[in-house]
């Protein structure tokens, strides 16, 4: 199932900082960007987000589970976590942080 822009949508204006948060479609579903690096997807309507220590303190607060089919886990966020806890994107921007900048792609020859 493929995930609506409003989903999208709504987890950016939940998250604020409109300047270092950004989300790119991508077959169906979409990434979710902190500062240009890929912290999360949004896959079926549901914020996963990526395992890594900066991410540790979600692990109370949510269940692992898979992204797609034949993913590894991560944190699934549940939506009063999106909506209520302040502390979301602080975990997410320390994760974007930490993560290189993704590598840049050869344009392809011809």
């Amino acid at each position: 199932m493929a995930t609506r822009k409003d989903t999208a949508a709504f987890i950016l204006a939940q998250l604020g900082h409109a300047d270092r948060f950004t989300v790119k479609a991508m077959f169906g579903e979409f990434a979710l960007y902190a500062d240009g690096k890929p912290v999360a997807f949004i896959c079926d309507d549901q914020l996963f987000v990526k395992m890594m220590p900066e991410s540790a303190a979600l692990d109370v607060h949510c269940e692992r589970a898979p992204a797609y089919p034949g993913s590894k886990d991560y944190y699934l966020v549940p939506e009063a976590l999106i909506a209520g806890d302040r502390s979301l994107p602080g975990i997410l921007l320390r994760m974007g942080e930490a993560l290189p900048l993704p590598k840049a792609r050869k344009k392809a020859g011809r």
